[in-house]
């Protein structure tokens, strides 16, 4: 999310989200079914990136987008019907305007023979009666008849369209003559201005629109297509659009146009959207009296917002530990307001950053479509909780791994339709993505009803490359893991999608970078689920802190079970395994004293924090636990970045650093196995 005052910048920025868009109402529509709505909004979009590319000279971009939205016209008065083809060919074209946008940023010429050649299969899918539009990217958009022409009566009907818009359409970078000029290429039309409305020259705002329209239209367009060029304009102005006979005579000069309202003085120039914006849509359009319901700020603004928050957070942390040292009853209640308005700040300034995961979950769509033509196979993405709100630097990252998941899924999980079939299963075979809140975490779930794992393969193969020995006896769990190992794949051939050996290991660095966990279940002919924890944000993260000797560690508390004791003498019952029972089950458990080397008297009595890990428990011996700690997350910095037992450190109120622990790391380093 950037932000500029080059509203060049700023169009660009809406064309990738109107694009976004494009992709997924494409992908929503069906052939054979009602796709009234997708079409609609498709059409609204490519009527958008023209109108808008036109404003701020992207002349290609308007010029082929032309094409584009005739062809949707067409299929929204049924002369042309949806097809597979179709789609294809409006995926190509949101593609080849993404490829024109990005030429007027990097010089590269974009490839014009790709946009001659969707003009040429588009116009192929109409029918033979229709008559084609030029199909060369350089011809102009249709001339309009002359304002004395009028078609034939046939389908053609007489409207007559009184228009006031909003005073402040100037200042939001619309300029009326655009809407006139879309309106002159519906048909025949006469327009006669209004100035009465403008006030004295003493208040005249400069950037104030204070005229309105009426305008005499004949088209076989429909109301539909007159709205459609006022639709981004119509918060806050007068539009009204009547139908009248065509044989009725035409409007006078001054047909009945509304009255304005006395007219609000447009908002200053530094506080005005930046001349020549492109239109707002018609939700967020300023209006007479309202106000702005979104801002766009730069990400890195909001990086230095949430660091600052955080210096915040442990200044609080040091004036709480002064006041407690102090013992000052004065100080109390300050303190404890102090508290209160930074935690306040800290979650508004967290919040600012949440974002839908729909944000990621859009690009999969159009994956999982191309990948299935070209593998042959027919396949459904199903989405659910794309409402689920995650860290926008955890989304940001979030992307590669789910890439990865969901190729595999594609490639090696869902069989082919013939093999389905065999199987007893539909032709078409799904794929269900799905985010849910847990706790302090985000589950993101990649689940399919393919073949699921062929655990003989996976552990045949372990044993040819000499990871395990052939006697060895492995859970299923444990087996399911191996695939984790670098370079580990049972592909039997390479292709274009996977199989290489690379994916599944850097999937789970990845994760556990955002200190996440990765679990994978599989049912033999029946599917493979692979399930991502990860927490709500990188920033700001509630950790139990615990104290070995004279060192203290944050454990995150998202993790943590419970606390239990162990005594000196339950350490060596186990002939030296590291168990300890808790509540009748066997708990693997690692002695972090041991682990960092850290010297000192152990005291008879250690704690146990039992944290989740990968599905099992597994406690962490210490000294003692001192409670919860709301914790600031700082990099550890580049000279630490191969220590894999700590995720980053935060600095306490007291001023010493605490490491915040990486549980995945722990239990590498370690070597305790999880299993009893």
């Amino acid at each position: 999310m950037k932000s500029s005052n080059n509203p060049t910048e700023t169009f660009l920025q809406e064309a990738a989200e109107l694009l976004e868009q494009v992709e997924g109402n494409a992908l929503e529509i069906k052939p054979g079914t009602d796709s009234t709505e997708s079409v609609n909004r498709l059409f609204r979009a490519f009527h958008t990136i023209k109108g808008s590319g036109s404003m701020f000279g992207f002349t290609a971009v308007a010029e082929f987008t032309h094409h584009i939205e005739s062809a949707l016209d067409s299929v929204r008065v049924g002369r042309m019907a949806t097809s597979p083809e179709l789609i294809a060919l409006l995926l190509a074209a949101r593609d080849h305007i993404a490829d024109l946008l990005a030429s007027s940023q990097t010089g590269k010429p974009a490839d014009s023979q790709a946009g001659r050649i969707i003009i040429e299969e588009l116009h192929a899918l109409l029918p033979q009666e229709a008559e084609p539009e030029p199909n060369a990217l350089s011809s102009p958009a249709p001339v309009p008849p002359p304002a004395s022409a009028e078609p034939e009566a046939g389908a053609a009907k007489r409207y007559r369209v009184a228009f006031r818009p909003n005073v402040n359409l100037l200042s939001a970078g619309t300029d009326p003559r655009s809407l006139l000029d879309e309106l002159r290429g519906l048909g025949a039309c006469t327009i006669a201005a209004d100035a009465s409305a403008v006030p004295p020259l003493d208040k005249i705002q400069p950037d104030g629109c204070y005229l309105a329209w009426a305008i005499t239209l004949v088209t076989d367009k429909g109301e539909s297509a007159i709205r459609d060029v006022f639709m981004f304009v119509e918060d806050g102005a007068d539009l009204r659009i009547e139908e009248v006979p065509i044989s009725t005579p035409q409007a006078p000069t001054q047909p009945d146009i509304p009255h304005a309202a006395p007219p609000v003085a447009p908002a200053p120039a530094a506080a005005a959207a930046p001349q020549h914006a492109p239109r707002p849509t018609a939700k967020d359009a300023p209006s007479v009296g309202n106000k702005s319901s979104s801002v766009r700020v730069a990400s890195e603004r909001l990086d230095l917002l949430v660091n600052l928050v955080g210096e915040l957070v442990m200044t609080h942390s040091r004036i709480s530990q002064v006041a407690t040292v102090a013992k000052l009853p004065s100080l109390d209640t300050p303190v404890e307001d102090l508290e209160r308005i930074v935690s306040a700040i800290r979650d508004a300034v967290l919040g600012i950053r949440m974002m839908p995961i729909a944000t990621t979950f859009s690009r999969f769509k159009r994956l999982v479509h191309d990948l299935s033509a070209e593998l042959g196979k027919e396949i459904d993405l199903v989405v659910t909780g794309e409402e689920t709100e995650l860290d926008k630097t955890v989304l940001d990252q979030l992307g590669d791994p789910l890439v990865h998941l969901v190729r595999n899924s594609i490639d090696h999980a869902i069989e082919s339709p013939d093999q389905r079939e065999r199987a007893g299963k539909p032709r078409r075979g799904t794929i269900h993505l799905s985010a849910a809140h847990e706790g302090s975490n985000v589950i993101v779930t990649i689940r399919d009803d393919g073949k699921g794992l062929d655990l003989k393969a996976i552990r045949a193969k372990a044993v040819d490359r000499k990871l395990i020995a052939p006697d060895a006896t492995l859970s299923e769990k444990e087996i399911i893991n191996l695939i984790f190992l670098p370079g580990f794949s049972t592909a039997e051939k390479v292709t274009s999608v996977s199989g290489r050996g690379v994916g599944m290991d850097v999937v789970r660095r990845q994760v556990e970078a955002l200190r996440g966990t990765i679990q994978v279940e599989t049912r033999p002919g029946a599917g493979t689920t692979v399930a991502l924890s990860l927490p709500l944000t990188l920033a700001i993260i509630e950790g139990q802190l615990v104290e070995i000797g004279h060192d203290q560690f944050i454990v995150p508390m998202s993790a943590v079970a419970e606390n239990v004791e162990i005594e000196a003498v339950e350490r060596t019952s186990r002939n030296g395994r590291n168990l300890v029972p808790v509540r009748g089950e066997l708990i693997p458990y690692i002695r972090l004293r041991d682990l960092f080397e850290i010297r000192g008297q152990v005291p008879d009595i250690e704690k146990i924090v039992i944290v989740h890990h990968e599905g099992h428990r597994v406690g962490l011996v210490v000294d003692r636990v001192l409670g919860s700690h709301q914790t600031v997350i700082q990099s550890l910095g580049r000279f630490y970045r191969h220590i894999e037992v700590a995720s980053g450190a935060t600095i306490m109120g007291d001023g010493r650093v605490a490491l915040i622990l990486d549980l995945a790391g722990l239990v590498r380093t370690s070597g305790q196995p999880l299993g009893a």
